[in-house]
């Protein structure tokens, strides 16, 4: 196996991992001891993972791209016996991203690091213009006045970054004072930078949109998430016929310095992007009858959607691939259930849970029959926590279902019960709302946060596999104990949810789900 390992070092390729060690443990429930040699010795997870993630690639709500991944799950269910279908929830624009190639071919030659933002229009060909920067201006009389300059030119939009060093860099490096008069000059530049911004009576929001009425060629953005080399990129394009295009950080900071100093920076931009009307959006889902109690739920939920720039590896082909592969253990060990599993596949999450959240209004029977749902959504870590979400008996039964889990997964977690109802952030809270027993399966950070959710960096290579193989099993014989076990998670929940700072709280209403993108506000 070392050969193996340092033969794909020598020749740079990227080998399979071996299947862990074989490995059991002492159980007297044949079932869990299945899960654990399935999923720790015959995992699929990587096979899956870069069949979607370096195949199909990102996946945003409305595009080709997520019919695609939709596809190739439900030929993977199919292959595996599982009965599997796609659910239409609503409508969304649809977006097809080709090629993206931005140049500065003035004062000097760079190809750039560059994106079109979500919902971008394209060029027609390559499109050579110069460069401006927002004036830096105090009333709105002053930016009307500037305005025509915007004709014929790639406006940039963003403030500019000062560095593009992670602080902790700055901080392990810098003399003493040079990091705290670093962090001093970015604030007031970032303060007199927001303050022109409101002097100009337009928002953020409109200002593309602005400039692209004033004949503008497109604007150029940057979005920087504080880590080497990331860009965060998740906003929509709001302009409607010029390219809105981002630049990462170190990219942008140049050629916005080139226009600052006048130096003459021109860009040549050949993005092929076709905007399409709304087309229909669906939910995957995955679904075993159960055989005593087929009008009783458990349900493995993670979001299909992503943002563009990256693969959509860690938010969230992770959890995707995660729940896949306990469905394909419990399909093989598990084949008849005694309640009926469920894998939902969501769309629409990065827009506001539209996806999961169209499936509670349109599965009551589901929502009333739900024994438990476990979601994973934030990133490739093992998972080392589990909220119980305001429902404060339901620590007992992860208690007894932990207990008959191995401590190799279970040393790392922590219940948090009772907890608090979620009012957002993932599709367990469109549940959760509804007083469904829903439960979020933390994760281990892996600088998540920072490097690769909504970034560019978001890719394959980020994947720990370890931890998913951890996940996966986990998953499994969660799904599992809760099938089998002959009580229902109760229901009953906090009615004090005071906060530390004594803010007293309700419970989180459902929202209804946005059924198509003409009417979204985001």
């Amino acid at each position: 196996m070392k050969r193996i390992s340092l033969l794909g070092a020598m020749l740079g390729v990227a080998l399979p991992l071996a299947p862990a060690a074989a490995q059991t443990f002492s159980t007297n429930d044949p079932v869990l001891r299945a899960i654990w040699n399935e999923g720790m010795n015959n995992s699929q997870l990587y096979p899956l993972a870069q069949s979607l993630l370096d195949s199909v690639g990102p996946r945003l709500t409305g595009s080709q791209e997520l019919r695609s991944a939709s596809d190739w799950a439900l030929a993977r269910y199919r292959s595996w016996g599982i009965p599997a279908r796609r659910e239409q929830w609503g409508t969304w624009t649809d977006w097809r991203s080709g090629t993206v190639h931005v140049d500065l071919t003035a004062p000097r030659v760079r190809t750039l690091e560059a994106y079109l933002a979500p919902w971008s229009p394209g060029t027609q060909g390559a499109v050579d213009g110069d460069v401006v920067t927002l004036p830096t201006v105090s009333s709105a009389a002053e930016f009307e006045a500037w305005l025509p300059q915007a004709r014929g030119k790639w406006v940039m939009i963003a403030f500019p970054q000062p560095t593009c060093r992670p602080d902790d860099n700055w901080e392990k490096w810098a003399m003493p004072g040079s990091f705290d008069r670093m962090k001093a000059e970015r604030q007031a530049a970032l303060l007199a930078w927001n303050s022109s911004m409101t002097a100009t009576g337009v928002t953020a929001r409109d200002m593309p949109k602005r400039l692209e009425q004033a004949g503008a060629l497109g604007v150029v953005t940057g979005n920087w998430n504080r880590g080497w080399g990331v860009d965060f990129n998740y906003a929509r394009a709001r302009t409607e016929r010029v390219p809105t295009v981002d630049l990462a950080c170190e990219d942008y900071g140049l050629v916005y310095r080139l226009a600052q100093n006048r130096q003459g920076p021109k860009l040549r931009v050949d993005a092929t992007a076709q905007v399409g009307a709304e087309a229909p959006v669906f939910n995957t889902v995955a679904e075993v009858r159960g055989s005593r109690k087929p009008n009783e739920y458990v349900m493995m939920s993670a979001h299909f959607d992503s943002w563009t720039t990256g693969s959509g590896a860690t938010d969230n082909g992770t959890g995707t691939v995660t729940m896949m592969e306990a469905m394909r253990i419990l399909r093989k060990v598990y084949p008849k259930p005694r309640r009926t599993l469920l894998v939902g596949h969501w769309a629409g999450e990065e827009q506001g849970l539209n996806g999961s959240r169209a499936f509670v209004a349109d599965h009551p029977e589901v929502v009333a029959g739900l024994q438990a749902l476990f979601n994973q959504d934030n990133g490739t870590g093992r998972v080392t926590n589990i909220g119980m979400q305001g429902f404060t008996g339901a620590a007992g039964y992860f208690d007894r279902w932990l207990r008959q889990i191995p401590t190799e997964i279970t040393q790392y977690i922590k219940v948090d019960s009772p907890g608090s109802p979620s009012t957002g952030g993932s599709d367990h809270s469109s549940f959760v709302c509804a007083k469904a027993p829903a439960f979020m399966l933390g994760s281990l950070s892996w600088d998540y946060g920072t490097y690769t959710w909504h970034t560019n960096r978001d890719t394959f290579d980020k994947i720990s596999w370890d931890d998913l193989r951890n996940n996966a099993v986990l998953v499994a014989m969660l799904v599992y104990l809760a099938s089998e076990d002959p009580d229902r998670v109760p229901r009953d929940v906090r009615t004090d949810l005071t906060d530390n700072q004594g803010h007293t709280g309700v419970w989180p209403a459902c929202q209804p789900p946005t059924r198509a993108a003409a009417q979204s506000t985001r």
